[in-house]
Order: structure tokens, then C-alpha cells, then sequence
């Protein structure tokens, strides 16, 4: 409930010039919401490349905390609202480039909104905070992102005297998650929703499928087989394999499902050196390529780690230096802490799992976290909803992944988007409202720029989003563009086709160019 006497006083000073006093903006703190605790309200000036800001913090009951961040002039009309990584537990406010970050719509004039996923934790990988707790895992699972959609409207509206024009949800990984969840069962929240690289099945992908990656790599000693000082030999071997042209070049793997590489192919021969793998580790990697399967050859989860992905394995497969990896990390708390029903507890060790029958134990918590759930038994997903409301309601949903992703694993995403069309009736009905955009050689989020890896800000899906929302122009194509730094030239460019699409060139052009590309049947 809003005080009107106070929405009658942010009025008198709207209409009072285009500056807005400082009043207004800290009296947004004195606004009455349900089941929300406002905290602050305050100008923030203008600073590098952000415009001035009203910066209100709240919690939404019981832990949600959020920011939402009121453009002082220049407001677009409209609403940004951005999901979170991992599990989450920070309110990551700054976060840079495109990737979870509300900053991005706030220098477009965007009101900006970010959350924490409704918990606190000491980083993304712990947790410790869902052991045997419903409501936040609920809250993580779905309430955060639609009550966060909520808080953040009924602000814009007292603030700026009117309710947005269209609002816009982006998200990648978990934030990916969240942007599909919400198009699934919030349909009305959003007019456009961008999930990028989104782990829509997070008890098939975070429990048995990283269990897989994790305990495929763990000697008889307990130390891992495969280490990152042999990675880029079977990078340079699977780019040979998989590759030509501009591509070879470049070291891109257009597309891993066509790949035939086998890392046999560097079985040493003699004494082990740098240049080959031993048997041991030929059959991490295998098991890697595999995917997880049970004693029977029946798979647990839809597609292993991309071939075309090795040079980002250290960051999440392989540790570097001092450095471990993430993957076994966000392996190990999910199995403590969330992935079963009551909670297996911190003594539980990713080693642990048993691909016989733990799988089947998760699915007490599949429909509080997954957007879609694979079945093993008949090799279907089970989605969390359609798209038919949100259809109806106008909505416009654009999903990206990079193939070379090895944490969250491409395939399921490629899944997801054939049930939908599978729903809807055949691709291009399902094109009238959803289109896919499968990256070649991006890592997870465009977290990791090594090799030919763009970063997240190598391609701009919302201006897409926002052509099509608003335009009624809907994207036959998004560019991506390989810089050696951020904000630097373009090394090449290439356009990402809306799948099943691919991009071909035109046998005369210069490959290194978009424009030499068109989209076409693959």
C-alpha cells in the first residue's frame, strides 16, 4: 500500500522541472509495500559512464534483499531487472559487462533492478544456506525474480508519477534459469526476456552431471587425473580434427555435435609426455565428451562438456595453478545442501554420489529449482510450463548459449527449445515468440575470452529484444564479435543464426566479416 499524500507530493515535484529534488527520492524509503522493509533511499551523482541515480535498498520478507536503481534524468519509460549467478547470495549491484548486470539498462536510461536470489552466502559456489530450508529454496527457486518484478514497478511508479512502458528481464546461468522460469509461470512480469547460457535443470545438471565431470577426474589417490598442462595440445588437436577455413584459423568449433575428434587419437605411444595422454586420462576425457550414464548405457542427462570447449577447462574442469576448479565446487554444496530432501549435510563428499540411484532422489526438489527436468526413463523433458500465456500477454523470449560452454553443457538448452517447438506446434510458430542463438566458441556467460571465445559483451541481445518488443522486429540474426579487449577492434565478426539455423558463408567475402555470412537450413 502506497500513502497518497505522498504520491501527491512526488507529483508537485515531477511537475516542478526535469531536476528532481532530493526530497522525493529519500522518500521512497517512507513508502508502506507488503511484505517489504525499506531500508535507504538516496541520489547518487552522476559517475564515469552511469547517470545519477535514486539508489533505494530494501529486503523483501523473509531475506530477498534487493536494489533497484532510479535513473534521476533521462528515463527511458522503462524497467531493466537482472537475475543472478551460481547460488547466488550477493547482491551484486556493479557487476560488469552485460552478464547478471544492472548497470548495463541503467546506462541506457533504464530504471535498473537487482536481487540476491533471497539468501545471503560468502560467495556464489557456498550453499550452506538451503540446508533444509524450504523457503529459501523456494525463494531461490521462482519468488525472488517475480516479488523483486513487483517491488521494483510499484517504486518506478511513485517515483516517476507513472508505471513503466516495458519492462525487460535479463539473466545468464542460474540468472538463465530464472529468465526461463519467468517466462514459464510469471508471464505477465515481463514483455521481453533474455536467458543466456540458463541451467534450466539444475538437480540433472548441477547434481549428476557435474558428479559425473567430478568424480570421472578423481584418481585411486584422490587427485585429479587430468590436469590443465596437457589442455591445449587436445584443444590444438580438436580445432584440426573439426575445423577448416576461417574457423581453423581462428580455432573455432562451429558446431561440437558434429565433431568426430577422439582424444585416442593422442594415446601415447611410449614414455607420457606433454604431447599425448595416458590411458587414464583418455578416459576422463571420453567420460567428459559422454556425458553421465548409469550401469545400464542409459543417460542421465541430455549431452556431455562440447568438444571445441578445452580451452576454458581450466576455469571450471581442471583448476589452474593454485586456482581450483569451480565445477566440483558447485558440485559439492548443491549435493550437501539442495539437492536431496532432508539434506544429506556437510559430511557428504562428491565421490559419494551414486549414479544408480542418487538421480532419482533428486526429484523431490526438481519443481522448486528446474525450468525443465530430464527424464532419463524416456528421454523427454518435463518443462515447468508453456508459452502460451506469455504469448498470449505479447511476450518476446530470446535465449542465447555458446556452444564451447562446459559448465552449463549446451545440450539441454538445445532440448528445451525443441519441447517448446514441439508444444508450439513446429518451429516457426514457436519463432513468433522464442528464438535460440547458439554462440560457437563462447564459454560459459562469455566468462572466459581465451582462444576464440567472445565475451558477453560480444553480442547485444537486448537491442534485439528490444527491436522486436517494441518494433515488431524480430531477430534473424545476432552478431558476434571477437575483440583482443574489451572495447577494442574487431578481430572477426560472424552472425549467430536463430537455431536451427547456421551461418554459411558466401564463398567470396572476407570470412573475418559478418556481412560475408548468411543464415540458412543446416
Amino acid at each position: 500500500m502506497i500513502s497518497k499524500p505522498w504520491l501527491a507530493a512526488v507529483a508537485l515535484a515531477l511537475a516542478s522541472g526535469p531536476a528532481l529534488a532530493d526530497g522525493p527520492c529519500k522518500g521512497l524509503a517512507d513508502l508502506r509495500i507488503e511484505s517489504v522493509n525499506l531500508h535507504s533511499a538516496a541520489e547518487v551523482p552522476a559517475a564515469g559512464d552511469l547517470p545519477g541515480y535514486c539508489r533505494v535498498l530494501a529486503t523483501l520478507r523473509p531475506a530477498t534483499s534487493i536494489e533497484v536503481r532510479l535513473p534521476l534524468r533521462g528515463w527511458n519509460g522503462k524497467l531493466y531487472q537482472v537475475g543472478c549467478g551460481g547460488f547466488c547470495g550477493l547482491l551484486n549491484s556493479d557487476a560488469a559487462g552485460f552478464t547478471n548486470a544492472a548497470n548495463f539498462g541503467l546506462r541506457r536510461g533504464y530504471a535498473a533492478a537487482t536481487m540476491d536470489g533471497g539468501h545471503w552466502g560468502t560467495s556464489v559456489v557456498d550453499g550452506r544456506w538451503a540446508m533444509n530450508n524450504p523457503v529459501a529454496q523456494a525463494d531461490w527457486g521462482t519468488r525472488s525474480v517475480t516479488e523483486t518484478a513487483r517491488v521494483a514497478k510499484v517504486l518506478v511508479k511513485a517515483f516517476y508519477g507513472e508505471p513503466q512502458r516495458k519492462a525487460y528481464f535479463a539473466g545468464c546461468s542460474t540468472g538463465g534459469r530464472m529468465a526461463a522460469m519467468e517466462a514459464l509461470r510469471f508471464p505477465k512480469d515481463f514483455d521481453g526476456i533474455v536467458a543466456g547460457a540458463p541451467a534450466l535443470d539444475y538437480t540433472g545438471l548441477v547434481a549428476t552431471s557435474f558428479a559425473w565431470v567430478a568424480k570421472a577426474n578423481m584418481g585411486p589417490n584422490g587427485q585429479p587425473i587430468l590436469s590443465s598442462a596437457k589442455l591445449k595440445r587436445v584443444a590444438e588437436a580438436v580445432t584440426a580434427a573439426c575445423a577448416s577455413g576461417q574457423d581453423a584459423r581462428i580455432g573455432l568449433v562451429a558446431d561440437p555435435r558434429a565433431c568426430g575428434f577422439s582424444p585416442a587419437a593422442l594415446r601415447c605411444q611410449g614414455p607420457e609426455t606433454p604431447e599425448c595422454l595416458s590411458e587414464a586420462e583418455i578416459g576422463v576425457i571420453e567420460k567428459w565428451y559422454a556425458g553421465p550414464s548409469d550401469a545400464a548405457g542409459r543417460r542421465l542427462y541430455p549431452g556431455g562438456v562440447p568438444k571445441g570447449s578445452e580451452v576454458h577447462w581450466p576455469r571450471w574442469l581442471t583448476g589452474a595453478g593454485n586456482a581450483p576448479p569451480l565445477l566440483p565446487l558447485f558440485a559439492r554444496d548443491f549435493l550437501r545442501y539442495m539437492a536431496f530432501q532432508p539434506a544429506a549435510g556437510p559430511a557428504f563428499q562428491v565421490a559419494d554420489f551414486d549414479f544408480e540411484t542418487d538421480p532419482a532422489r533428486t526429484a523431490v526438489m526438481a519443481p522448486v529449482y528446474n525450468a525443465a527436468t530430464f527424464n532419463p526413463g524416456t528421454g523427454k523433458l518435463t518443462l515447468a510450463g508453456d508459452l502460451s500465456a506469455f504469448r498470449q500477454a505479447g511476450g518476446k523470449l530470446l535465449l542465447y548459449h555458446g556452444w564451447a560452454d562446459p559448465l552449463v553443457v549446451p545440450g539441454l538448452t538445445v532440448a528445451f527449445y525443441e519441447a517448446l517447438a514441439e508444444r508450439e506446434g513446429g518451429y516457426d510458430r514457436l519463432r513468433e515468440t522464442a528464438r535460440l542463438f547458439m554462440v560457437p566458441g563462447m564459454d560459459h556467460c562469455g566468462i572466459g575470452t581465451e582462444g576464440p571465445g567472445i565475451s558477453d559483451t560480444g553480442i547485444d541481445p537486448l537491442t534485439a529484444l528490444e527491436r522486436w518488443v517494441e518494433g515488431g522486429e524480430a531477430p534473424d540474426s545476432l552478431v558476434a564479435t571477437k575483440t583482443a579487449a574489451p572495447g577494442g577492434p574487431a578481430l572477426w565478426s560472424r552472425p549467430v543464426c536463430p537455431y536451427p539455423q547456421v551461418a554459411r558463408h558466401d564463398g567470396s567475402g572476407d570470412p573475418a566479416v559478418a556481412a560475408s555470412y548468411t543464415c540458412a537450413a543446416p
